[in-house]
């Protein structure tokens, strides 16, 4: 598990500034989604299926990004290229071994909600928002068993 205060410190902080999408209500959505899809950077694989990184994203989603939403905002684009040296798209694999690479992933998969970000003391909205937009109704998620690990993660506080 990953220590929360440099995570948010070293690696949230400062890829969320350099992309210009910092809020402390991005920064602990992104603490919960770590802390339920890898147990707290635990896992930067998953153990049956794709998804990489510790945020554990698809690959199928990861490509989406690129081709289908990151090309029609070019400010944002051009922040990726010049803050992570990538004229062209990346192998889905560097989520697994940079981790701010994986960060700035996963907060443009949520900026591609039309919908707010939730409010970051507002546990239920946050999971309510996890859910729906990256998680997927479908998907194991559970609201009690989330909210445990989002607790454990953020014991190292």
């Amino acid at each position: 598990m990953l220590d929360i205060n440099q995570f948010k410190d070293l690696i949230i902080t400062p890829t969320l500034e350099d992309l210009k999408l910092l809020s402390i209500d991005a920064i602990e959505l992104l603490i919960f989604t770590c802390a339920v899809e890898s147990k707290g950077g635990t896992f930067v694989k998953q153990i049956k299926g794709p998804a990489l990184g510790i945020f554990q994203m698809e690959p199928r989603t990861y490509n989406d990004i690129w081709v289908n939403y990151l090309t029609h905002k070019l400010p944002l684009r051009l922040q990726m290229i010049h803050n992570f040296d990538c004229n062209n798209i990346p192998s889905e694999d560097r989520m697994v071994y940079d981790l701010r690479y994986a960060t700035a992933m996963a907060r443009i998969h949520y900026a591609r909600v039309l919908d707010p970000l939730p409010n970051a003391k507002d546990i239920k909205a946050i999971w309510n928002y996890y859910k729906l937009y990256y998680n997927s109704l479908e998907g194991k998620s559970n609201y009690h068993d989330d909210v445990v690990k989002y607790q454990k993660f953020k014991a190292n506080y």
